[in-house]
């Protein structure tokens, strides 16, 4: 697909939306306009039919388990469920097994998604008690950001040596993005419970668990030490409304130097929830409130909150119906992700311009990425058309991640991703993908 062109769509982009035209030649888009004709021997030609045409949605937090645990999910397995759900470029964490805490291992990734992934990407690198010198190699220009786990997760890469952490907070040459709960709150709280059930701890104490305390202890000191250092900051998955007084909504994006993060399953799910999901939709940090739910989505939309997110993070349900103590963790998310923010449209919660902005321009300024993010002459062609009418049950027929399951099962979404474009080439179409070919590439920086 050297040229295609898009008739016909209503273009969501930069707080407007506009119907016209959008031409793209060897992956670039080269003209926007109310009406374009071009005709050549390879053109492709895609009437929209008054349907919404979006900048391709870039995830700032995945798990995509490989390597070491690819029996939950891989690069080729994660994105092309990504792609199906009009995520174009995705952010991938260290917490594998081997952890991404070496320039050896980092390669070994990039190397990986080259030649497997559906959709453009990069990769976290990993902080330890021990890796300051290996921090320092990386190079700003290809890798997205510096992971810290301050609260144990899948993986325990637990950072909770507060020298080592300042001179991490002094030193970065990267963004620091972290996951914020206090692992001794955390590990009070469990102890008693433990005390009390053994094992089986209903799961509607996870939110007990895994407090609003232990999540405000800690990102309040991320944030303090950010200020600190002046280090770039940005929070991971905020889940209550406590901690929202941390983040600013003054400042425009571009000039924040801490910023955060909500996910779709905070935003969709609260603690009324788990009598009927159980630990599959155990998560950390944990799905809190209606209250808290309710405050993430006002901070969303007045600016304290910067970026969605989904966190997907995979597990096989058997893995998941453990009793609490052995469920793990995370759940997969990037196949719904836009529909559910969709639905939350439908439901006038959220308007299309602000989910474009916090899925899309957000990510790309947050992280300085190169040509993506916005539909603009001479940006990646990385675009998703998505029809509003077009309803569809969540169920194990169409859901494509290699887990084979997903915590919105059930549910009837109104709307749908028609085509995802990664670089100019149709790789998704109406539940079906094209054949496979490498046309992703790997997320580059401007930062000096």
């Amino acid at each position: 697909m050297k040229k295609v062109l898009i008739k016909n769509a209503r273009i969501v982009n930069e707080g407007t939306i506009m119907e016209g035209d959008v031409f793209i030649e060897n992956g670039i888009i080269v003209e926007i306009a109310d009406s374009i004709s071009a005709k050549s021997p390879d053109l492709t030609m895609i009437d929209a039919e008054g349907n919404y045409l979006i900048p391709g949605i870039i995830d700032d937090q995945v798990h995509f388990r490989e390597p070491g645990l690819t029996h939950k999910d891989t690069i080729e397995t994660g994105s092309r469920a990504a792609i199906a759900g009009g995520i174009t470029s995705f952010i991938e964490m260290p917490n594998t097994n081997p952890q991404t805490t070496t320039i050896e291992k980092l390669q070994e990734k990039f190397d990986l998604a080259k030649n497997s992934s559906y959709a453009n990407y990069s990769f976290m690198f990993g902080g330890t008690n021990d890796n300051l010198d290996e921090i320092l190699k990386v190079d700003p220009k290809t890798t997205a950001a510096l992971k810290l786990f301050l609260g144990s997760s899948t993986g325990n890469m637990l950072v909770d040596d507060a020298k080592v952490l300042e001179q991490i907070f002094l030193k970065s040459p990267l963004m620091i993005a972290v996951h914020c709960e206090d692992e001794a709150t955390i590990q009070k709280n469990l102890a008693e419970c433990v005390e009390r059930y053994g094992d089986d701890i209903p799961i509607e104490l996870h939110s007990k668990i895994r407090s609003e305390e232990a999540c405000y202890i800690s990102s309040s000191r991320a944030v303090a030490l950010a200020k600190k250092t002046g280090a770039r900051l940005h929070v991971f998955h905020i889940s209550t409304e406590k901690e929202l007084k941390l983040f600013d909504n003054k400042l425009p994006l571009k000039d924040k130097k801490i910023t955060a993060e909500v996910c779709v399953h905070h935003l969709w799910f609260n603690d009324s929830d788990y009598q009927k999901k159980g630990t599959l939709i155990k998560w950390n940090p944990a799905i809190k409130t209606k209250k808290d739910q309710d405050a993430l989505l006002k901070a969303l939309l007045d600016g304290r909150i910067d970026v969605i997110a989904t966190d997907h993070a995979p597990h096989t349900k058997e893995e998941k119906k453990n009793v609490y103590t052995k469920a793990p963790s995370g759940g997969p998310l990037v196949q719904h992700a836009l529909p559910a923010m969709l639905q939350m449209h439908h439901q006038e919660k959220i308007s299309l311009e602000q989910i474009v902005e916090k899925m899309c321009h957000n990510p790309a300024i947050l992280f300085q990425i190169e040509k993506r993010g916005f539909i603009r002459v001479g940006y990646k062609a990385d675009l998703v058309l998505i029809d509003l009418n077009a309803p569809w049950a969540v169920q194990p027929s169409n859901t494509v991640y290699k887990c084979g399951w997903s915590p919105f099962d059930g549910v009837t979404f109104k709307s749908r991703v028609t085509h995802t474009f990664v670089n100019g080439q149709l790789v998704y179409k109406n539940f079906k993908f094209m054949p496979f070919t490498q046309v992703a590439e790997q997320l580059t920086f401007d930062r000096k």
